[in-house]
């Protein structure tokens, strides 16, 4: 509830979210190769490109341990952050930003009435919440890894159904 989904990256089990960042942004880099050639929106197929190649390289560039995980680490944060967590840092912020505007773009490009309804409210709906997270994220939010968890959920299903709609 309380640590980012990056933080699974860490510890003994860690390579499982590692490879799952790198996995699905890999996929993600795929659907967005299919988007691309569908001819509807380059607009949208580049953004869905740098937003798998971001979260590929959240997973290539783990964050530091922190605010006590994986277990046994610091409950607080570090007074200065490794290159790695810096480099996760602004991929993390790819990731953020341009799954709001792939779902802003659709709402504009798409041919198919209702899927540019849900694309326009799913892109103020992922800006809430990473707004929500960032602020819970600087409090120190015992839910700040829910609210991460809701935002990612809302964001890939709506990923989902645009590829599957590609189709």
């Amino acid at each position: 509830m309380r640590h980012p989904v990056s933080a699974l990256a860490l510890g003994s089990r860690g390579w499982l979210q590692t490879a799952n960042f790198i996995i699905c942004g890999s996929a993600t880099c795929l659907g967005a190769a299919g988007v691309l050639f569908a001819g509807q929106s380059i607009w949208l197929g580049w953004v869905l490109v740098v937003f798998g190649l971001s979260l590929a390289a959240s997973g290539i560039f783990p964050m530091d341990p922190m605010r006590g995980y994986p277990p046994g680490a610091p409950h607080g944060d570090p007074d200065t952050f490794s290159r790695h967590h810096t480099l996760h840092d602004y991929a993390g912020m790819l990731v953020f930003g341009t799954l709001p505007a792939a779902a802003a773009i659709s709402a504009v490009v798409l041919p198919w009435g209702m899927m540019r309804i849900a694309s326009a409210a799913v892109a103020v709906g992922l800006v809430a919440g990473f707004v929500a997270f960032g602020r819970a994220w600087e409090s120190d939010s015992p839910r700040a890894g829910v609210i991460q968890k809701v935002m990612i959920t809302a964001g890939w299903l709506w990923l989902a159904a645009v590829f599957v709609a590609f189709l």
